[in-house]
């Protein structure tokens, strides 16, 4: 199988993920070489997301590192297969790759929680919303990549509407609601919208109000999306250089940790509606 020149963030978890199970049973790059039938180079390559790996040789890599945890390797092989291709990757080579990155991680969760202190959900957000935020970048987008934005992100939303109906935990805290971007219309619009996608089934909508205090990673805006087992979680970070993908043991603990202080201090999914029209009703 030919190699990756570009891999996506899914295929370099999945070779962070070997080189992990691999060190930790302290079986070297030559004996697994031997072992697959393929020369030292090819497990540097499949380490780093660059070079595929074929189920068989995935499971009898995990076999002699002694994981005996089937759902981890059974979803290591579901990572290993040749994916269906995503509609983001029509968006391959117009829009930044971590774009792209982030609608597969959406697609592949099988639960996601989200904490946002100043920008509403970006799989929640009204197009008008989205598209105000994409024209206040710097340096300025140029119209047809906020265009390209615009349909990207009108795309990913298909997430909590499809058949599927992932999970989905929303986190926001006041600072977020009152923000006026794109004026008070589109505003107001947004902060209704939210309150339509509370109702769907698989949308829990909670609001962190000004007097509930402080709380852990109040600035960070945050995506944590569920694998089929706590391993292969991965949480998502915004930065003004683009998102950032992290899921060492101690991340993944220390942003659980993050999200379960800030869903207790959040009011109930009731509350927060009743306090999402409030303020509506003031705009």
């Amino acid at each position: 199988m030919a190699a990756r020149p570009s891999p996506t963030e899914r295929q370099k978890r999945l070779g962070s993920e070997l080189r992990r199970m691999r060190m930790s049973a302290d079986v070297s790059a030559e004996f697994a070489a031997g072992l697959l039938g393929v020369d030292r180079g090819k497990i540097s390559n499949i380490e780093a997301g660059t070079r595929p790996i074929s189920a068989e040789r995935l499971r009898l890599l995990a076999h002699h590192c002694g994981c005996t945890d089937a759902r981890y390797v059974s979803g290591l092989v579901e990572m290993a297969q040749p994916a269906a291709r995503g509609w983001w990757e029509r968006y391959k080579g117009t829009l930044p790759q971590g774009l792209l990155d982030i609608a597969e991680l959406e697609a592949s969760a099988s639960r996601m929680r989200a904490a946002y202190s100043m920008h509403i959900p970006g799989l929640l957000q009204t197009s008008d919303h989205a598209l105000a935020l994409f024209r206040v970048v710097v340096p300025q987008l140029p119209e047809r990549e906020i265009a390209l934005r615009l349909a990207h992100r009108v795309e990913r939303q298909g997430v909590l509407a499809g058949d599927s109906l992932s999970p989905y935990v929303g986190i926001v805290h006041e600072a977020a609601l009152r923000m006026q971007f794109g004026g008070r219309g589109v505003a107001r619009a947004q902060l209704h919208h939210l309150l339509e996608k509370s109702e769907q089934p698989n949308v829990t909508l909670l609001v962190i109000p000004f007097a509930a205090g402080a709380f852990p990673g109040a600035g960070q805006t945050v995506l944590y999306a569920e694998g089929v087992v706590p391993q292969l979680d991965t949480v998502q970070i915004d930065n003004s250089h683009g998102p950032l993908f992290v899921h060492s043991e101690e991340q993944l603990t220390k942003y659980r940790a993050h999200l379960d202080w800030m869903e207790g201090i959040a009011l109930p999914p009731g509350k927060s509606r009743d306090f999402i029209r409030n303020i509506a009703r003031r705009l």
